[in-house]
C-alpha cells in the first residue's frame, strides 16, 4: 500500500524530478527553524559574544607588558598583566565549551525537527511523483542530505558563528588601538573576499549538480539490486554494468568539480592570511620610528591580525562544507514545494516506508459522496506534457457491479485505473465517486472509498502484525488472522512467532506469492467498497492463484469491482466489459453483447479461444 496525495502543486516540477527550494526559499526555512527554538538560539549567540570578548584580551595585555618594560616597570606589574593573560584564555575556554555545548543541542533539536518534517512531507507526496522522479532521489535526500544538514546545524554552523564573532571582535580591537592600522589591516584582507566571491558564484550550483548525481547513481543501483534476477534473465548485465559505470563517471565529474573550486579558494586564502599582518608591522614600524605610536600598540596589532587568521581559516575552510550542506537542505527543503493532497491506498508498500502519517477526518472534507457511484467524464491524462494516454474517457461504474476494461497494451487501462484510484489527476475532465471528484477526498475518506490492488507487493521491515495493522491500525489479532484466512494464507499458521514473526532480512523471508496475499490481507483490512484489480493475483502460481481468487470471491461480494482484465475469463464473468483501445472506451455492455457485436471485444476473445471470427 502507498500513501499519495493529490492537489494543487505548490511549485513547477521538472519532469521526472523532485523540486528543489531556492535561496529565499533556504533562507526562510532557516528563520523559521531557529525561531522555534528562539531562547537556545539567543543564550548560544551570548556565550559566542563573551568567549569572543575574553579572547580579546590577550593580544592587548601583551601589549601592556611591552609597553610597561619599555616605560621601566618592574615584575610585580608583568606578574599581574601575565595573570590577566592567564585569566583571559581559562575564561574564552570556559565560555567558548559552554557555547558549542549549547549549538549541539540546538543543533540535535532542529535536526530532529528536520527530520520529522522530512518524514511528514515525503508521506505526503503523490506516489506518481515519487515514481517519475525514482526512489533514489527521495532516499537521497532522506539519508545523505538530511545527514548533511544535520551536520551543518551541529558543527559547521555554530563554528562559523563563533568564528565571524571572533573576527569581528579582532577587528574592532585593532580599531580601537588605532583606526589607521585597522584600515591597514582591512584592506590587506580584500583578496580574501575576492577569492571567496569568485567561490561562493560556482559553488552553490557545483554541490547540487554533485547531489543530483549522487540521488541518480543511487536509483541506478537501486534499480539494478531490485531487479537482479530480471536483468540475470534477459541477459542485461552489461547494459546496467555500462549504465552504472556511466553514473560513477558522472559523480566523479561532479565532485572533480567541487575539488577544483576548493584548490583555487584555499591557495588564495593562505596567501592572504600574511598580506595584513605584514602592512601593519610595515605601516606601525614606520609610525614608531617616527615616535608616534608606541611599540605595544604595533605588537597587539599585529597578534591580533595574526590572531585573526585562526577565526577566518575556520570560515573559510567551512565555506565548502556550507556549500555543500546549504545544497542539501535545499533540496530536502524542496519538498515543501512538492504537490500535496488526499491520497490513494493500494496494496503496495515501499518496503522500509512507515505508516502514512495522520490524516484529516472524513468531516473536515469539502464534501462527502452522496452514493458509492464511480462517475468518469471526459477526462484526458498524459505523462510529464507528453502525449495523451486517455483521450475523452467517459465511464459510469454502478455500486455493487463488476466492470471489467480490456483491451490492446498501451491503450491505457493500468492508466485509467489510477485516475480511478487518485493517484493520479487528470489534465481536464472529472473522476468523481459520489458526486465528489477524487481528488477533494482526505485519505481517511478516500480509503473507505476505493482501494488499487496492483501487480506490485512489498513487505515492510516488522512483524506480520505490524505490515497488518498499516491497513487498519485497532484491528485486533482475530480481525489479522481472519483477513489471513480470506486469501488463502494458510502459512501464517505455521510461523514461528505467528503474527509476531519478522519479516525482511534477518527475519522470515516471504516469498512471491506470500508477500502478496500478505498484500491482500491488507486490503481485506482496508475493508473498501470499489476494489480496482490490475491483475492482482497474476505473481501467484495457477493454484495458489484460483485458490487465493476463490477466497477473495466472498470478500468481494457486494462490493464495486473494476478489474483490469488480461485474462478474458475474468470478463466473460464481469456484468460488463469496457473496451479501450488509444486511449478511449470503444466499447462497452456486457459479454454476450459485445461479442454478438462482432467488433473489436469480439475479436480479442475469439483470439483467446483460437476461433475463427464469427464462431460461437
Amino acid at each position: 500500500m502507498t500513501s499519495s496525495h493529490r492537489g494543487p502543486a505548490a511549485a513547477t516540477l521538472a519532469p521526472g524530478s523532485l523540486p528543489v527550494a531556492d535561496r529565499r526559499q533556504v533562507r526562510r526555512a532557516a528563520v523559521h527553524l531557529i525561531r522555534q527554538d528562539t531562547g537556545a538560539f539567543v543564550t548560544m549567540i551570548a556565550f559566542n559574544a563573551l568567549a569572543a570578548a575574553a579572547g580579546l584580551t590577550g593580544p592587548w595585555l601583551l601589549g601592556r607588558i611591552i609597553n610597561t618594560v619599555r616605560d621601566g616597570g618592574g615584575v610585580d606589574a608583568v606578574d599581574r598583566l601575565a595573570l590577566g593573560i592567564l585569566a583571559g584564555a581559562l575564561a574564552q575556554f570556559l565560555l567558548a565549551r559552554h557555547a558549542r555545548y549549547l549549538a549541539h543541542r540546538f543543533g540535535e533539536r532542529t535536526l530532529a525537527r528536520i527530520r520529522e518534517q522530512f518524514v511528514d512531507r515525503a508521506l505526503a507526496l503523490p506516489s506518481s511523483v515519487v515514481e517519475r522522479a525514482g526512489a533514489g532521489d527521495l532516499t537521497a535526500r532522506g539519508t545523505t542530505d538530511v545527514a548533511t544538514a544535520g551536520q551543518m546545524l551541529r558543527d559547521t554552523g555554530p563554528d562559523v558563528f563563533v568564528a565571524a564573532v571572533q573576527a569581528l571582535f579582532i577587528l574592532t580591537a585593532v580599531f580601537l588601538l588605532d583606526p589607521l592600522l585597522g584600515v591597514c589591516g582591512v584592506l590587506g584582507l580584500t583578496g580574501i573576499w575576492f577569492a571567496t566571491r569568485w567561490y561562493l558564484r560556482r559553488a552553490r550550483s557545483a554541490y547540487l549538480e554533485q547531489g543530483a548525481a549522487h540521488s541518480t547513481l543511487a536509483e541506478v543501483l537501486a534499480a539494478t539490486a531490485s531487479g537482479a534476477r530480471t536483468v540475470e534473465a534477459l541477459r542485461l548485465r552489461e547494459r546496467r554494468v555500462a549504465d552504472s559505470e556511466a553514473e560513477i563517471e558522472r559523480c566523479v565529474a561532479a565532485h572533480d568539480r567541487t575539488l577544483f573550486l576548493r584548490s583555487v579558494l584555499f591557495p588564495s586564502i593562505d596567501v592572504s592570511y600574511a598580506v595584513p599582518v605584514v602592512a601593519v608591522l610595515f605601516l606601525g614600524g614606520v609610525l614608531h620610528q617616527q615616535g608616534s605610536m608606541s611599540l605595544g600598540t604595533v605588537v597587539a596589532a599585529a597578534l591580533y591580525l595574526q590572531q585573526l587568521s585562526q577565526p577566518l581559516d575556520t570560515i573559510l575552510q567551512q565555506v565548502e562544507q556550507l556549500q555543500s550542506s546549504g545544497a542539501s537542505f535545499a533540496r530536502v527543503e524542496g519538498l515543501a514545494a512538492a504537490p500535496k493532497g488526499p491520497s490513494e491506498l493500494s496494496v503496495t508498500f515501499p518496503a522500509t516506508s512507515a505508516a502514512p502519517s495522520a490524516s484529516p477526518t472524513p468531516e473536515s472534507s469539502p464534501g462527502s459522496p452522496e452514493d458509492d457511484r464511480i462517475e468518469v467524464r471526459e477526462v484526458h491524462f498524459a505523462y510529464d506534457s507528453g502525449a495523451d494516454v486517455l483521450r475523452g474517457v467517459t465511464l459510469s461504474v454502478h455500486p455493487g457491479e463488476r466492470l471489467a476494461i480490456v483491451g490492446p497494451s498501451g491503450a491505457g487501462k493500468s492508466t485509467l485505473s489510477r485516475l480511478l484510484a487518485g493517484i493520479d489527476t487528470p489534465a481536464s475532465g472529472t473522476v468523481a465517486v459520489g458526486g465528489v471528484p477524487i481528488a477533494d477526498l482526505p485519505p481517511n475518506r478516500l480509503r473507505r472509498q476505493v482501494v488499487l490492488v496492483t501487480q506490485e507487493h512489498h513487505v515492510f521491515l516488522g512483524t506480520v502484525r505490524d505490515n497488518l495493522l498499516i491497513a487498519a491500525e485497532s484491528a485486533t489479532d482475530a480481525e489479522l488472522g481472519a483477513a489471513l484466512t480470506a486469501v488463502g494464507a494458510d502459512w501464517s499458521d505455521s510461523l514461528p512467532d505467528g503474527l509476531d514473526t519478522e519479516l525482511g532480512p534477518g527475519g522470515h523471508q516471504l516469498h512471491g506469492a506470500q508477500a502478496q496475499q500478505l498484500a491482500l490481507a491488507r486490503v481485506v483490512l482496508a475493508d473498501p467498497h470499489t476494489l480496482i484489480l490490475d491483475e492482482a493475483t497474476a505473481l501467484l502460481d495457477p493454484t495458489t492463484a484460483r485458490h487465493t481468487e476463490r477466497a477473495l470471491a466472498a470478500v468481494l461480494r457486494g462490493r464495486t469491482v473494476i478489474a483490469i482484465a488480461h485474462r478474458l475469463q475474468t470478463a466473460h464473468d464481469a456484468d460488463r466489459v469496457a473496451v479501450m483501445q488509444d486511449g478511449r472506451v470503444t466499447e462497452l455492455g456486457p459479454h454476450e453483447e459485445l461479442v454478438e457485436a462482432d467488433g473489436a471485444y469480439a475479436a480479442l476473445w475469439h483470439a483467446w479461444h483460437g476461433e475463427q471470427p464469427g464462431r460461437a
